[in-house]
Parts: C-alpha cells; sequence; structure tokens
C-alpha cells in the first residue's frame, strides 16, 4: 500500500514537471504573439497564462465532472489546446516575431490568414473568463454521485419475494362479518318432582298477558329445556309442607261437598282446582269423575 502511494506521487510529480516545462516553451511563443497583438509588457507576460491556465483548469475539470459537465470540460480543453498550438506554430512560421521587427498587428502576409491569426489572440482571454468561470461554478455545484448497489438484483428478487409473501398471506375476499352475537341462554330451573295426588298451598298468580320473546331466546330456552337434568336432592324438612297429604278419595268426597249445587257449566278443572286447593292433574282427574257420576245419575 505504501509502495502505491509513492508511485502515485512520483507519477503525480513528473506530470508537474513535464507540464512546467512545456508551459515555458509554449510562453515564450505565446508573449511574442500578444505584443505582437498590442499587448503591453506586464499583459504580454500574462498572456500565456491566461490560455495555458486554462487548459490546466480544464483538465482538472474533467477529473472531477461526470456526464454532459465533463464533456464540456473536455470540449474547453481541446479547443484552447489547439489555439495554443496555432499560435505556436504561426510563432515558429514567422522569425520576424522573435525580435519584435514585425509590425504591429500583423501575423501573417495574407490579410484573411492575419485577420483570423488575430481574431483568435484576442479571443482567447475573453474565452478564458467565460469558460473558466462555468468549470468553477460546475465544479463547486458538482455533488459526487452515490455508491450503486453491486448486488441490485438480489435486493429486488428479496422484495418481490416479500411482497409475494405479503399477497398471498392475505385472503383473497374482504374480512368476513362476525355473526351476530346470540343472547345468553336463559336456564329454567329445574322442575320438582310433584306427586299427582299431592296439593298446592298456595294460591298461584291470575294469568297475564304473554310477553313477547324474541325467537332467538325462545329457540335457546327450548334447546336448554330438552337437555337432560340432573336429579335433585332431598328436600329439606323446613320446605316441605305441613298439610297433610289427600288421598284421591278424600280430594273426590271434598270435591263432591264443594261442587254439589254447581251447574254443569261451572264444573270445570279450574274451578275445582281453586276450590279443593289441588294441583291441575288432580283438578282435571275430579273433573272427569264428578262429569261421569252426573252423567250416570241423569241416564238412571
Amino acid at each position: 500500500m505504501n509502495l502505491n502511494r509513492t508511485g502515485r506521487a512520483a507519477l503525480v510529480l513528473a506530470l508537474v514537471a513535464v507540464v512546467a516545462m512545456a508551459f515555458r516553451v509554449s510562453w515564450n511563443a505565446l508573449r511574442d504573439i500578444a505584443r505582437t497583438v498590442g499587448a503591453d509588457d506586464t499583459a504580454a507576460t500574462l498572456y500565456p497564462f491566461v490560455v495555458d491556465g486554462l487548459m490546466a483548469l480544464a483538465l482538472v475539470a474533467t477529473l472531477v465532472l461526470a456526464d454532459d459537465d465533463r464533456k464540456f470540460a473536455l470540449r474547453v480543453l481541446g479547443t484552447y489546446t489547439l489555439a495554443s498550438l496555432v499560435l505556436n506554430y504561426v510563432h515558429g512560421l514567422v522569425p520576424e516575431l522573435h525580435g519584435a521587427t514585425v509590425d504591429w498587428g500583423r501575423l501573417a502576409d495574407w490579410d484573411p490568414a492575419n485577420w483570423a491569426l488575430v481574431l483568435l489572440a484576442t479571443s482567447l482571454p475573453v474565452g478564458s473568463i467565460y469558460f473558466g468561470s462555468d468549470l468553477v461554478a460546475k465544479v463547486l455545484h458538482h455533488h459526487p454521485a452515490t455508491v450503486p448497489d453491486p448486488i441490485p438484483a438480489l435486493h429486488t428478487n428479496a422484495e418481490e419475494s416479500t411482497e409475494t409473501i405479503g399477497y398471498r398471506s392475505t385472503p383473497d375476499l374482504p374480512e368476513s362479518t362476525p355473526p351476530p352475537a346470540l343472547p345468553a341462554a336463559v336456564r329454567v330451573p329445574d322442575p320438582v318432582a310433584v306427586d299427582v295426588l299431592k296439593s298446592t298451598a298456595e294460591l298461584k298468580p291470575p294469568p297475564t298477558a304473554p310477553v313477547p320473546v324474541n325467537p332467538i331466546v325462545r329457540s335457546a330456552v327450548a334447546a336448554e329445556s330438552v337437555r337432560a337434568r340432573r336429579a335433585t336432592g332431598r328436600v329439606p324438612a323446613v320446605a316441605r309442607p305441613t298439610r297433610s297429604r289427600r288421598t284421591p278419595d278424600q280430594l273426590l268426597s271434598e270435591a263432591r261437598k264443594v261442587t254439589a249445587d254447581w251447574p254443569d257449566a261451572k264444573l270445570t278443572a279450574e274451578g275445582i282446582r281453586l276450590a279443593v286447593h289441588t294441583s291441575p292433574v288432580n283438578a282435571r282427574m275430579l273433573r272427569d269423575t264428578l262429569r261421569a257420576e252426573r252423567a250416570a245419575t241423569a241416564g238412571g
């Protein structure tokens, strides 16, 4: 690595030396040309820096700029190199220029050639101002391009694969609407086993108007009610009725006494149930028995 840097430094120094010597050779010719076209001693001394100096500036610009700006710097470098070559060539063809014995403003015997040479020599300083300023502005505003990705294809494939996976994981159809939440099922309390002949002491409240029930709740209650019921435990003693259980004959005898003066239309299961204080099942049984007795009595 140190050898590489040393070699580069030696190459740059050698280039600077060669350019300096070439400039010294060209400086003599360009100074005599400037005197011939009317420059004084100071202007003639600075004239070679105007021409060959811009060539050096254009060379540096070509190493920094890129694309169209670099092409522009190369064109400037080529143009001023060609102009310097032409003026050095004229200086070699006209020996009078070396001793400053030539007429003022005369670079060639042929008038058209002389006019072209004088125009070239006098326009180079103006061109140096314009092209030099433009090159400096381009160099100052130049931003080095970012280093390209060495493996763009790999990243592209990776991105494409990620997008593909993302697309495959996304369902084709929009998200389905969740089903409506059903209300919680109303659990019906487990029925207590009641003996057919057991009477109830409490009177049931009168029937009220039916309350509309949601069909969903009704179906949920129906589905819950058809499930198998667990066996109930023994009823505590304090919860048992204190009234003695009546036999079917006692119920029938009591029903006969209560309904002795009832007309047949009033002899209903609900009326017997309320009068005797028994269960609906027993009331229907008593109704059927009493009606059968009255039918038999009427027929005898």
